[in-house]
């Protein structure tokens, strides 16, 4: 990897994260309450082999969720993360059917996350009924086993 490559990726996944924050958090400060949802991504509790661009960058946002939780709080500000783990997109659609196969015996549910799955994690955490949930990082995986 080089510094270039690096750089793209920390850009785009953990600064563009944090720029987009600050600018919530000031409108949401003033209106004393809000709901930030970073997306963040399995590999960043685990890691994962040539990816250390990415996983950094994931690993960031885990870490940003739970001090912005810390600072936010105070104005009724909720802040999580969503780590998904193998979801099935296009990009997995494409994967040979061994490779999709060793990915779904990684989870303990033996299958692959749709969309959904991911979506209906974001609704739940900034819903009312996730009122009292704040500076967690939610593994949405089926039971990933790293």
């Amino acid at each position: 990897m080089n510094e270039d490559q690096w750089d793209s990726v920390i850009d785009v996944n953990l600064k563009g994260v944090f720029m987009m924050t600050q600018a919530a958090a000031l409108r949401m400060k003033d209106q004393e309450r809000g709901v930030i949802l970073n997306a963040s991504s399995v590999v960043g509790l685990y890691g994962n082999f040539g990816q250390s661009n990415y996983v950094a960058s994931k690993s960031g946002i885990n870490g940003l969720t739970q001090t912005w939780a810390r600072e936010l709080g105070r104005y009724n500000i909720r802040v999580n993360s969503i780590a998904p783990g193998f979801v099935l997109t296009d990009m997995i659609k494409q994967m040979p059917e061994k490779v999709v196969n060793m990915m779904k015996e990684m989870s303990l549910l033996n299958d692959i996350g749709k969309p959904e799955d991911i979506a209906n994690a974001y609704a739940f955490l900034a819903s009312n009924e996730a009122g009292f949930i704040t500076g967690t990082v939610l593994s949405v995986d089926g039971g990933l086993i790293p």
